[in-house]
């Protein structure tokens, strides 16, 4: 059971502001499913609450809704504005961590390394609620190698812990570490290549999932592909410390998939006075998506970045955006700025066809102004446009560009992870070396916001494998309610991280995008793992890793 681990705790402040109206401010990545919640339960229409997205230090998708219903419920009885702030104690306590699972899984190969059936059984710790991501386990549990059979079967136990929650990629991260170390373990039984056994079994466009669905375009293969050539390089530099010293040294491999989020999703882009643009949108800047979605608009509108503002709106004023999480902001809402930037173009453009008196196709948007083709002298700036449109005696409407999607194709994303660890023979401590990280991104619009998400994904990783858990004693009580209990990574425990970015576009995302959130996080704590076993010689069956399961014999050279 692991707990988010954001810096920030559940935070919210609200007020009663009227006859029956209140507003909400909130660390939420879900605008409007929380303004959705606090009107449910005080039984109010939407349009009286008010929600307004604070900046969210720290998510990861434990922060949907929780403490809003409950501080806008005190601001109506009080009529008094109202704070309410978890401690960090309260936050193991009472929040929505990550469930407790176990996997019972059997896979079965013939000799030349080809699946032919899983079967496994799964169970989640809910908690106090229903709603563990079990249905997403079970489906990834299967869904990355071609079985010929299955058999996967799953339950949730309700117990007296607090209610699971979504936590990066929720149920995948599970699911990743059972199927990993079983194909690990098969290739190792069978002699063969662990990577090469992966590529011999990896789906492929067209392939069913265990829902019977065809999986879309995807890039699992070449993700394990361009991984190749580091696996050979990485393990031949470890051989020589497997077995030498008070160290023994391992690499292990894993790789793991997200299906993608999909949600409806609008924008709005306005031309300023100015001759900038404004884009509106409801999603909640969890991670630099707003970078992005700059980005997004500038390349449609034809103008540069720096021109271009990207406004988080409150639920009164912004159109309407799906929850940040799931790995679907640039996927969806990215989608709506690039339709409303398009359209907001179209209308500069017919503006500037009426002043200039010619063709709109003969039009061109260039460095801040609308010129004629080839006739460089006949133009008018952007912001002669704007006062065209919204002058005193302006002539023209006010551009207003809209946008929205629907979009219900997934982009899912895969990513490969290559971990080498050191594992002291005494003690059994397990020290991450280095860690590669091979991502299909669709299309990389900022690289290095997506490089940021893959060093987070690790260091997350690094808690999942070797540190994060939330213990309970014989009598049910949880005993690592402070962080002094609770081993977050720290600096000096997250290795050197190297990424590598393979693009091949998905078909609906702005400009061939996909999410990248979720894909960098699945595999990480499987890679671990797997180097673990590779350095020891013993499989690891429980995560954390504790120091008596990483202490074993040497690992034979491959």
């Amino acid at each position: 059971m692991v707990h988010q681990g954001y810096l920030e705790p559940q935070a919210a402040v609200a007020d009663a502001d009227g006859p029956g109206h209140v507003t909400v401010w909130t660390s939420t990545q879900a605008l409007f499913f929380a303004r959705g919640e606090v009107a449910e339960a005080l039984g109010l229409p939407e349009h009286r609450v008010r929600v307004v997205a604070m900046p969210v230090g720290g998510g990861f998708g434990g922060k949907y809704v929780l403490l809003e219903p409950l501080a806008a419920a005190m601001a109506m009885a009080l009529r008094r504005p109202v704070s309410v702030v978890l401690t960090r104690t309260e936050e193991f306590l009472a929040t929505t961590p990550a469930p407790r699972a176990i996997f019972d899984v059997k896979t079965g190969a013939r000799r030349d390394g080809r699946l032919t059936a899983l079967s496994a059984r799964v169970i989640f710790d809910a908690g106090a609620f229903a709603g563990a991501p079990l249905g997403i386990a079970c489906l990834l549990l299967g869904a990355w190698y071609r079985f010929p059979s299955l058999d996967v079967r799953g339950w949730e136990v309700l117990t007296h812990k607090p209610g699971s929650g979504a936590y990066r990629a929720p149920g995948a991260v599970q699911a990743a570490f059972a199927i990993e170390s079983q194909i690990d373990e098969l290739a190792g039984r069978l002699g063969l290549d662990p990577l090469e056994m992966r590529l011999m079994n990896a789906v492929a466009e067209g392939d069913p999932m265990p829902n019977d669905k065809p999986w879309p375009r995807i890039a699992m293969r070449e993700c394990l592909e361009r991984l190749r050539e580091p696996w050979r390089a990485w393990r031949r530099e470890a051989a020589p410390a497997r077995g030498g010293g008070g160290v023994r040294r391992g690499v292990g491999l894993a790789i793991g998939g997200w299906v993608g989020g999909v949600e409806p999703a609008s924008a709005v882009c306005r031309l300023n006075a100015d001759g900038s643009f404004t884009v509106v949108v409801g999603s909640v800047d969890l991670s630099g998506t707003n970078v992005a979605l700059g980005q997004i608009a500038a390349e449609a509108l034809g103008t540069a970045p720096e021109q271009v503002e990207v406004l988080n709106a409150d639920t009164d004023a912004a159109p309407f955006a799906g929850a940040s999480g799931g790995s679907k902001i640039i996927y969806t809402v990215g989608a709506a700025v690039a339709r409303a930037a398009e359209d907001a173009r179209r209308q500069v453009l017919g503006v500037a066809a009426r002043k200039l008196e010619a063709a709109v196709e003969d039009l061109e948007l260039v460095d801040g102004a609308v010129r004629v083709r080839g006739v460089p002298g006949r133009s008018v700036t952007l912001r002669e446009v704007a006062d065209l449109s919204m002058g005193w005696n302006g002539r023209y409407d006010p551009v207003l560009g809209r946008g929205s999607s629907a979009v219900d194709a997934r982009a899912p994303g895969f990513a490969a992870h290559l971990a080498e660890v050191e594992v002291e023979t005494d003690t059994g401590r397990v020290r991450p070396r280095r860690h590669l990280v091979v991502q299909d991104v669709g299309r990389a619009l900022n690289p290095a916001a997506i490089e940021g998400q893959i060093a987070g994904a690790v260091a997350q990783g690094v808690g999942w494998a070797l540190l994060e858990r939330m213990a309970y004693d014989e009598q049910g009580r949880l005993v690592s309610a402070t962080l002094m209990d609770y081993a977050l990574p720290a600096a000096d425990q997250v290795p050197p991280v190297e990424s590598a970015l393979v693009e091949v576009p998905s078909a609906e995302g702005p400009f061939g995008a996909k999410g990248v959130g979720e894909p960098p996080v699945v595999a990480a704590g499987a890679a671990i793992a797997n180097a673990v076993a590779a350095a020891t010689g013993r499989r690891p069956t429980e995560l954390p890793i504790s120091s008596a399961a990483a202490r074993g014999a040497p690992a034979e050279a491959a």
